[in-house]
């Protein structure tokens, strides 16, 4: 506990040091010094308030131990000690929450890319509910959702799709998401009645800032195209699709959602710098990776997390062991009992790390 109020401390010193910084003419002038302060202010506001409002719920507890003594008190106070029994340690849970070292992605807007495995056309179909199921998630937290390619089959299936959801906090909440979805159903074109099935992987890269990820032109190969739509049919009389290879990489993205190249050009040029952080981000990562995995899974591409079983309408993730018999709803966009589920083992886990190492 100790550890933890010294930190507490020179967070409430570090906040009304920038207070302090953000008032001062030659740091207003500088723009992207001015940037970093308001952000590491945001930051920390939440943690301070928590610490408030933690520190006055312990107040409260010493003022009902001193009114214990008072006999015309003592009833009020035992009530107020009744009260805060459950109040201290849920506030001093969410703040230990707030003190646990964050993931410097969480806020960030992602890229999200969805690509059909074994099952042929049943597996793209899967890919294609998976689609409108992140897009519904989307709609529902008020995010953007903005595809930026996609490969279909003639029956309206996803062999492979790239998108993009902007909004605070979505790696947060989507960043579990990567890895092998599998799906149990009787598909469509199936007369026995025979359960197949099928997979389908899914990817979440946060998106790159800028000053994170420079791409020299020189090492980009840009080609343009005219875009097709389903089953190869002609949706555009232009060449506005854009193909970005990057050379040193070999990787390569595609983007022809835009009826303008300047658009699909620069989404495209979105997606890569993802990509490029991404692949940056997981070699910085691979050490702390080996030294701990934890309960809701590494979020490797190869890793099974979950299987939508449609005879039995059941949803299961198996990183954390629980099945919802909720698998409409949670196909139709209704991901939350879920998604807080895996948030919650993640914070679960990270803070017994953290009282492990104290």
């Amino acid at each position: 506990m100790n550890g933890m109020q010294d930190k507490l401390l020179w967070i409430e010193g570090r906040y009304d040091e920038i207070t302090q910084l953000m008032t001062q003419p030659d740091v207003a002038a500088d723009a992207d010094r001015l940037r970093r302060l308001m952000q590491e202010h945001a930051q920390l506001e939440p943690v301070l308030e928590a610490y408030r409002a933690w520190k006055k719920l312990l107040e409260r507890d010493r003022e009902a131990d001193e009114m214990l003594a008072d006999p015309e008190m003592a009833e009020m106070a035992r009530e107020e000690k009744e009260e805060l029994r459950e109040a201290i340690p849920a506030a001093q849970r969410a703040l230990q929450l707030l003190l646990l070292p964050q993931d410097p992605n969480d806020d960030r807007s992602v890229v999200m890319e969805i690509r059909a495995g074994a099952g042929g056309e049943e597996a793209a179909l899967f890919g294609a509910m998976l689609l409108r199921m992140y897009q519904h998630y989307a709609e529902r937290r008020g995010w953007r959702f903005e595809l930026t390619d996609a490969n279909m089959t003639e029956l309206g299936g996803v062999k492979e799709a790239t998108f993009m959801i902007a909004g605070r906090g979505a790696f947060r909440r989507l960043k579990f998401e990567s890895g092998v979805h599998r799906v149990q159903r009787v598909p469509s074109t199936e007369s026995s009645g025979r359960i197949h099935t099928s997979t389908a992987t899914v990817a979440v890269l946060p998106e790159a800032e800028d000053v994170e990820v420079q791409v020299n032109p020189g090492d980009l190969r840009i080609d343009v195209y005219r875009s097709t739509g389903h089953g190869g049919q002609c949706i555009n009389t232009t060449d506005s699709a854009v193909r970005i290879t990057h050379l040193p990489t070999g990787l390569v993205v595609t983007c022809q959602d835009e009826k303008s190249q300047i658009k699909n050009r620069e989404k495209a040029m979105r997606v890569l710098k993802a990509r490029l952080y991404d692949m940056y981000r997981s070699k910085a990562d691979a050490e702390y990776a080996e030294n701990r995995r934890s309960q809701v899974g590494t979020g490797d591409r190869s890793e099974r997390i979950r299987t939508y079983n449609f005879p039995q309408g059941r949803v299961t993730d198996h990183r954390i062991g629980l099945t919802l018999y909720q698998l409409e709803a949670f196909v139709d966009g209704d991901c939350d009992p879920v998604i807080d589920a895996l948030v919650l083992a993640d914070e679960t886990e990270r803070l017994k790390a953290l009282g492990e190492n104290e």
